[in-house]
């Protein structure tokens, strides 16, 4: 999983602030986001071990960029243990973490915007959108995969399978176990987009109306 980190600082990065771990996964697009107080090695570190809770599959690697959020003894300790494969991007190349870097934007900073929070009722609350949210882009979002990128004539030509949402991919795929599958299909029959979409807006409302 491509990993990363927004920073929810508003205009100015002086100060704390809460920032979003930011998960993707390249193979179907899983994507979770789990809201922290600040970008501590402790508390990144945290987060990425009550995400793995909760995938539908193992996690067999991480990939970020070289922030000391990440590139730290705890984190590599930890990925020794648990026998993922840690790689990071290279210096100042973005597009090698783009998968990660378009949900930074399409599914953190398109919901919940740019204000600075800081506050532990913001976390809270921040916390409690993603709870909703993690579900809702997983199973109700669908998103397009790029098969094939050729160039020809001087203009590069891009071909996309057909929208499919994460859930769906992860019940496609053959590296996923079954018992993992069927635990997804008990939770997707109980889901209700609408409900968790007004969950999702209720929330930010919330959020935003104690940033105003």
């Amino acid at each position: 999983m491509e990993m990363d980190l927004v920073a929810h600082c508003g205009d100015t990065a002086m100060g704390p602030f809460i920032y979003t771990l930011t998960a993707v996964d390249v193979s179907t697009g899983w994507t979770e986001c789990l809201a922290i107080p600040n970008k501590t090695q402790i508390a990144v570190s945290n987060a990425i071990k009550a995400m793995q809770l909760r995938l539908p599959f193992p996690l067999l690697g991480i990939d970020s960029d070289n922030g000391t959020e990440f590139i730290n003894d705890l984190l590599y300790r930890y990925c020794l243990e648990e026998e993922i494969t840690f790689t990071r991007s290279r210096p100042y190349k973005k597009n090698d973490q783009a998968y990660v870097e378009q949900k930074n934007w399409s599914v953190v900073r398109n919901v919940v915007g740019y204000d600075r929070f800081e506050t532990e009722e913001d976390l809270r609350l921040l916390q409690l959108v993603y709870e909703y949210l993690h579900v809702y882009v997983n199973f109700f979002q669908p998103v397009m995969k790029m098969i094939k990128k050729e160039r020809i004539d001087g203009k590069t030509i891009k071909a996309y399978d057909v929208a499919t949402s994460p859930y769906r991919r992860v019940l496609a795929s053959e590296d996923v176990d079954f018992i993992h599958k069927a635990r997804l299909s008990n939770l997707y029959v109980r889901l209700n987009p609408v409900t968790l979409r007004k969950a999702i807006d209720l929330n930010v409302g919330k959020l935003w109306k104690i940033v105003k």
